[in-house]
């Protein structure tokens, strides 16, 4: 796409980019699809509400926040300290799909495992071209790369790290189907790599742990790089992604919450049929996070 950035193109790029460009009222105060507490399970057991599908916790009730916000999707939760995974619609939860600008978080990791990049701060150039979007029109650094989503920055990185290293890399990660294809710079746009919710919510443990077979400092790093939030007793991590080359797109918002001595990794992934259905991942995925015990309420 190469036309002339408009005012509705920067309002697509500020829905695209989620935690970049939303206010942190926004993110973390009320919001607009079915706040906390609109999925009434006051009145119903655990055991009611909860159905086991080839060992995880399926909670379909929660559709209902779905249903409020307009979209169809899937979630999973990863409660790591008890080993239990509850997702909404457990076939979707376990669909590869492309994995968008989530690929960002291993992404981040190879680079500088690979020494495509020297540090976080190393300044890296987009490439001269112009976007979609203006913001991206600038060379920047990868903490700020990951904080707009610059994809054009990454694939410049792509191309430092080249096909055979980002290969060994994605299947040392065991990362969704490991397969990336003879495109250096479009694999986790375009596929063919693919990830499902559950496996998202398994690799950002491991990460998270730092327990991936990369040096603990680099994967310390992109944990910094990811923090959205701390406050209120938990910490939030979590990066968006708009997968554009299907139909329908893809969003993603995943993540995770480090809560006392727990730990909750997460993923959401939803059809998007108009920009605008962009704008509900993170409401949305707070109001499950909220309901199902991870956030507190208000």
């Amino acid at each position: 796409m190469r036309k002339s950035p408009t005012s509705a193109s920067r309002a697509r790029l500020r829905a695209a980019l989620g935690a970049a460009v939303l206010t942190t009222s926004a993110l973390f105060g009320g919001t607009a699809y079915g706040a906390t507490g609109a999925v009434n399970t006051a009145g119903h057991s655990a055991a009611a509400q909860d159905a086991v599908h080839g060992g995880m916790i399926v909670r379909d009730d929660l559709q209902a926040l779905f249903r409020q916000a307009g979209v169809r999707g899937t979630f999973a939760l990863f409660d790591v300290r008890q080993g239990r995974t509850t997702v909404v619609d457990a076939a979707r939860a376990q669909k590869r799909l492309i994995p968008a600008s989530t690929f960002k978080i291993p992404h981040s990791l190879i680079a500088l495992e690979t020494k495509a990049v020297k540090d976080e701060n190393e300044v890296i150039p987009y490439g001269g071209q112009p976007q979609p979007f203006p913001e991206w029109e600038h060379d920047m650094n990868l903490r700020d790369a990951i904080r707009v989503s610059n994809v054009p920055v990454f694939q410049t990185l792509a191309r430092r790290i080249g096909l055979k290293r980002e290969n060994q890399w994605v299947n040392r990660l065991n990362y969704g189907n490991g397969r990336i294809g003879p495109v250096v710079d479009r694999f986790w746009l375009d596929g063919p790599l693919e990830i499902s919710a559950v496996e998202q919510t398994r690799f950002l443990s491991r990460l998270a742990r730092q327990q991936l077979p990369a040096s603990k400092r680099n994967q310390l790093t992109v944990r910094e790089l990811l923090k959205i939030e701390e406050k209120d007793g938990y910490a939030l991590f979590a990066k968006t992604g708009w997968g554009m080359s299907t139909t329908p797109n893809i969003g993603w918002w995943v993540g995770w919450v480090e809560r006392g001595d727990r730990l909750y990794t997460f993923a959401l992934n939803i059809d998007v049929n108009i920009d605008k259905d962009t704008e509900k991942r993170i409401p949305l995925t707070r109001d499950l996070l909220t309901a199902l015990g991870v956030l507190p309420k208000g």
